[in-house]
């Protein structure tokens, strides 16, 4: 049976032109309430160690404002894991950082990091917080889900959304065979990084995907036509595809 395919959408980069002056706008919670009029069935916000985009007032208000799941990006650090058992969002996805990056760049290493994230995990699920792990599909990091018993896997696309032709056909096999394991072993499937409206049909196309978290693309093309109404299209294209 094909699931209905939900849209998280990640408002990180509202808060990235926010900051680039300073002040109160563009308000990120502004911007989620126009995401979800637009269809979102999630919000997706990344509270990053140096806090370059969204900010700690920032999760504080979208906890508050919010009717639909909060979904918090985080590192795995004691600080992160402090922050989303105090504000209990409805669900936490552990991601790499590093302090360098304009952008998230792969998947977590869950296989070589075992032990840090394995109590992270448990403390996580015991505040009744969703925990996901953003990996590469690969079967060794989706083994290392199993293995950490995470109920979530979001998988990269980046490497799929920048390759072309052949390459990007075995980027998606890849992508769909991890799905199929991670599903096969009582793993919920997300999937996102770099999908737009061009490329975003044949990951929704996917049986076992459940979520896609699509942010810097929409706000993007929020320029031009709204984000109300790029995030429209977008939850269009998905469900088209399947």
């Amino acid at each position: 049976m094909t699931h209905p395919l939900r849209l998280g959408v990640n408002i990180d980069h509202v808060a990235t032109v926010r900051n680039a002056r300073g002040g109160d706008t563009p308000d990120p919670v502004r911007a989620a309430e126009l995401a979800v009029r637009g269809g979102a069935d999630g919000i997706t916000a990344h509270l990053r160690e140096d806090r370059r985009h969204i900010t700690d007032a920032d999760i504080a208000r979208l906890s508050a404002a919010l009717a639909v799941p909060l979904n918090l990006e985080m590192a795995a650090t004691e600080e992160m894991l402090g922050i989303a058992l105090r504000h209990r969002p409805h669900a936490a996805c552990i991601v790499p950082e590093k302090r360098e990056e304009r952008t998230t760049e792969g998947g977590l290493d869950a296989a070589g990091q075992h032990n840090v994230l394995a109590p992270m995990v448990r403390e996580l699920a015991g505040a009744n917080i969703r925990v996901s792990l953003f990996i590469e599909p690969s079967a060794e990091q989706v083994a290392a889900a199993v293995a950490l018993r995470a109920p979530v896997v979001e998988l990269h696309t980046g490497r799929y959304a920048e390759l072309e032709g052949d390459a990007q056909v075995e980027e998606l096999r890849r992508l769909t065979d991890a799905a199929a394991l991670a599903a096969k072993n009582g793993i919920e499937v997300h999937m996102g990084h770099g999908l737009t409206f061009d490329n975003v049909a044949p990951v929704a196309a996917i049986p076992q995907v459940r979520e896609l978290n699509i942010g810097h693309f929409l706000v993007g093309e929020a320029i031009f036509v709204g984000l109300e109404e790029s995030v429209r299209r977008m939850k269009g294209l998905m469900e088209s595809a399947r």
